[in-house]
């Protein structure tokens, strides 16, 4: 793993809801949330909503994809324990793309949408979610699901060929 700062990667479309602000954060010790999403940036209530649910002593920052690559790619985090989050697959195809390098990703929550399958209890992919899926895996990122540090990760390659 590289010194880039990113120490868990997770997908997750509620990005933070108690479940991962506590267990999550303690279980990685992170001292820095980082959402990645376009649209999020853009949307002030969603940001102060997200400010609201950040528990106490852990930083904030909320970047679209490029400049999240920007800041990672310029070492501004190394040293950190970050744990990013993004609602989809996409953005982190938009990081890896960017030349960023992600530890593991761990797909927590994705919802149940027009034309998406189910895979697992909390998670259903559309045919753009499994073509982002497809680029990380080819790129040899491990990639688990698992919904609370708790819970067994499954390999999400295994879930994908049901």
């Amino acid at each position: 793993m590289g010194s880039n700062g990113i120490k868990h990667v997770r997908i997750d479309e509620r990005l933070i809801h108690g479940q991962v602000a506590t267990m999550w954060t303690n279980t990685i010790k992170t001292n820095r949330i980082m959402i990645v999403d376009d649209a999020v940036v853009k949307s002030d209530m969603e940001k102060v909503a997200l400010k609201t649910a950040v528990p106490s002593g852990v930083k904030l920052s909320i970047l679209t994809v490029k400049g999240a690559a920007n800041n990672i790619n310029n070492g501004k985090y190394e040293g950190q324990q970050v744990f990013l989050i993004v609602k989809s697959p996409h953005a982190l195809r938009g990081l890896v793309d960017a030349g960023v390098e992600l530890p593991q990703i761990n797909v927590g929550n994705m919802s149940t949408k027009a034309g998406s399958r189910q895979i697992k209890k909390s998670v259903s992919v559309t045919e753009e979610n499994l073509e982002d899926f497809d680029f990380l895996l080819k790129k040899g990122i491990k990639i688990t699901a698992q919904m609370v540090p708790s819970e067994d990760a499954v390999e999400f390659a295994s879930l994908l060929k049901k």
